[in-house]
């Protein structure tokens, strides 16, 4: 994996004193166990922005290309390189291995991949990745470490912000893992991305929108096929007009622009979120 992928040996240590303490306390329970000091305690943020509303946006998770014409927010892979000038979003896959991942997080931290009472993988069958495990605070912290990590990489490499995606793996955990436990989780990895300075945005999951996703730290949304699903209107009931929103299909993108042009940051993409010299390449604005 990228050197990003390590965490240093300080961190690694405040961690392990922090799950420590977490145990003496008694906190790690299981699935209603309760949040971890690390969880609840504030962190010391830097000043942070969120992206701003309505703006050209390119979604460019596929591979890197230069931004087309009026484009001044896109959103990148953590492993490249932010877009100079621009409001860089920086992607992570903060709830789900990467395909191909697996042997890494077994050799590492195997305990975080999430297993079913038979001892193989959870797998999100659609884009085959394996489920991450944070049901426990334990859990959470040590997973936190290491995706933290990343978030202070994207700081570091340039980026204004963070959206960390597969907030919803809970959905597909065959009841393993809960809406709450996602919620702690998502809201110690937004105070970290705040102490470093980022932005963070809810990708997807209408339903935690409102009174859950503000308290978890969430700054705003990047949706997929809102408009194709009728559900941009719960995300701008949380962030206002500071959504990116990003529509596959012809239909869904006709049915943003027209209830949401000049308001919401819109793109078109294909699926692939493909790069232009790709023969399946599309985007489009409005």
């Amino acid at each position: 994996m990228t050197h990003d992928q390590r965490v240093n040996a300080s961190t690694t240590a405040r961690i392990l004193t922090a799950v420590v303490a977490i145990v003496a306390a008694g906190s790690v329970a299981g699935c209603g166990d309760s949040p971890s000091p690390a969880e609840t305690a504030p962190a010391s943020a830097r000043p942070w922005t969120p992206p701003p509303a309505g703006a050209g946006f390119d979604y460019q998770l596929g591979g890197t290309y230069p931004p087309p014409a009026g484009v001044t927010v896109v959103s990148r892979d953590r492993e490249a390189p932010p877009a100079a000038g621009l409001y860089n979003v920086c992607y992570v896959n903060a709830y789900q291995a990467q395909p191909g991942a697996e042997q890494w997080w077994e050799t590492h931290h195997p305990g975080l991949l999430l297993r079913d009472s038979g001892g193989d993988l959870v797998i999100d069958e659609d884009w085959d990745e394996a489920l991450l495990d944070f049901s426990t605070a334990a859990k959470r912290a040590e997973l936190a470490a290491v995706v933290g990590a990343w978030i202070d990489r994207c700081a570091a490499d340039g980026f204004q912000a963070v959206e960390a995606d597969n907030l919803d793996s809970y959905t597909r955990s065959r009841g393993m893992l809960s809406q709450e436990q996602a919620i702690r989780y998502a809201t110690t990895l937004n105070a970290r991305a705040h102490a470093a300075g980022l932005a963070s945005g809810q990708k997807n999951t209408a339903e935690l929108s409102g009174a859950d996703a503000r308290a978890a730290g969430f700054d705003f949304a990047v949706t997929e096929e809102c408009a194709a699903f009728d559900e941009c209107d719960v995300y701008t009931a949380s962030y206002g007009d500071h959504v990116l929103v990003v529509e596959y299909t012809r239909d869904g993108f006709a049915a943003a622009c027209d209830a949401y042009r000049g308001r919401l940051s819109i793109v078109l993409r294909d699926r692939d979120v493909s790069t232009p010299d790709s023969g399946g390449y599309v985007r489009d604005a409005c």
